[in-house]
């Protein structure tokens, strides 16, 4: 009896750390990380570190100096260096921790052996960045963090610049028009490609610009959000009259940089300007940012008439991809498939779209349209998202790269209720002034 009533007194209060151990890790991964992954997690590394780098294959031989000190001064077999190992700095998700790398190294060796070191370590996921010649940092993430996703506190945001989403190395997905002026994003109905241009349109709404939407669903999607927009067309007739004064607008532009550069000898460099950014800022146009919902419909023909009117408008679109940039005007490019399928035009309108975001899509041809051209590896994961998880997508650029990313969700209700808060910041174009609801 005294055996059972001390088995109980340890074996009680062990099950119930066990079991709440394990509650935390399903339903609050956040808290476990903090309070029982972070701790184990540190001390396997710390104490395997060697061992795991050089099964990895990332240590190199010693130097013969450190040969000839260490058999001069111990009997200790000398072993292969791995990189030096900086401090291990603990995070909210995981931890990070910077590397040296060792003479003969470079930074693809730590990159091929990213998942046999998550495996060693038991975190979700290691990613490594390269810092600088010979240093890179090496970022563990200990639960999977597009599982319930939660933006960072610390936002990284600016001026046409928007935190939408979460990668999965747990940094922000910000969405920047000055660096990607131009973007396509592909999705299927529920797949959260929706969600992610609310979050888009909220960000925007904060700041000094003029927002544009073409939504031939009648407006479904961008009229929750009319109280900000400077203009919106919600067929494809609307969108034929709206896109030539876009273009008009974009040349007005021009001819204002043009007379800036029409300057004396002795203006100096600094303020001779090939796009609106090098202009005073008291002459400087406002950034006109351009939201497209469901493209195909404006590639769409039913009679020859409508087909001169989408050979029209997906002229005036090219032309706005091609040269908008430099006059502040960007894309935002939505829909569910966009191929050479939809017609004369389309191949090239997708090739100056620098950014792409693929959502859950229907085929992996769709995934294709999106992701094929600019990296390849990156389909097969665009094609593996499950339909569980809206607003999981695949965002690559035409450098190659790619990450998984999870947009938070943000109830339509809250998007317009920031769009009409914003309304007084709505700004004054004269071109657009018939076209704004």
């Amino acid at each position: 009896m005294a055996d059972i009533a001390t088995l109980l007194e340890v074996g009680g209060p062990v099950a119930a750390l066990g079991g709440g151990a394990a509650y935390a890790r399903a339903k609050h991964p956040a808290a476990y990380w903090s309070t029982v992954g972070l701790p184990v997690s540190t001390v396997r590394l710390l104490s395997s570190y060697g061992s795991v780098m050089e099964a990895c294959g990332l240590t190199v031989a010693p130097s013969r100096l450190r040969v000839l000190a260490v058999k001069a001064t111990t009997r200790r077999e000398v072993r292969p260096v791995p990189p030096r190992r900086g401090i291990i700095r603990p995070t909210s998700t995981g931890l990070r921790l910077r590397l040296r790398l060792a003479p003969g190294q470079e930074p693809a060796d730590v990159a091929a052996s990213a998942e046999r070191l998550r495996h060693a370590w038991g975190v979700h996921g290691v990613y490594v960045t390269t810092l600088k010649p010979g240093v890179v940092e090496l970022r563990v993430v200990g639960y999977d963090v597009l599982r319930r996703v939660r933006m960072p506190h610390k936002v990284v945001g600016g001026f046409l610049k928007v935190p939408v989403a979460l990668r999965e190395d747990a940094t922000q997905f910000v969405r920047d028009y000055r660096t990607i002026p131009h973007q396509l994003t592909l999705g299927a109905t529920l797949s959260g490609k929706s969600m992610y241009l609310r979050h888009l349109i909220a960000g925007l709404a904060r700041q000094h610009v003029a927002l544009v939407g073409i939504d031939c669903k009648r407006g479904v999607e961008l009229a929750p959000f009319a109280s900000r927009l400077s203009a919106l067309a919600t067929d494809p007739e609307q969108a034929a009259d709206l896109l030539p004064v876009l273009v008009e607008e974009m040349e007005d532009r021009y001819d204002l940089i043009k007379a800036r550069q029409g300057m004396a000898r002795s203006t100096p460099d600094e303020e001779i300007t090939s796009d609106i950014w090098g202009l005073p800022e008291h002459e400087r146009p406002v950034p006109i940012v351009l939201f497209v919902d469901e493209v195909a419909e404006l590639f769409l023909v039913a009679t020859k008439k409508d087909e001169q009117r989408r050979d029209e408008m997906v002229t005036q679109l090219i032309r706005l991809a091609q040269l908008g940039r430099a006059a502040g005007i960007y894309l935002e490019v939505c829909g569910q498939r966009f191929g050479a399928e939809l017609g004369k035009g389309a191949t090239m309108l997708r090739a100056q779209l620098t950014g792409r975001v693929c959502h859950r899509v229907n085929d992996e041809a769709s995934a294709k349209m999106a992701l094929g051209d600019i990296a390849p590896k990156a389909v097969l994961a665009a094609c593996a998202i499950a339909p569980e998880r809206p607003g999981l997508a695949v965002a690559g650029d035409t450098s190659g790269g790619w990450s998984r990313i999870r947009t938070p969700y943000l109830s339509l209700g809250d998007a317009a209720e920031t769009c009409r808060d914003s309304a007084h910041m709505v700004p004054d174009l004269p071109a657009l002034k018939r076209f704004q609801p």
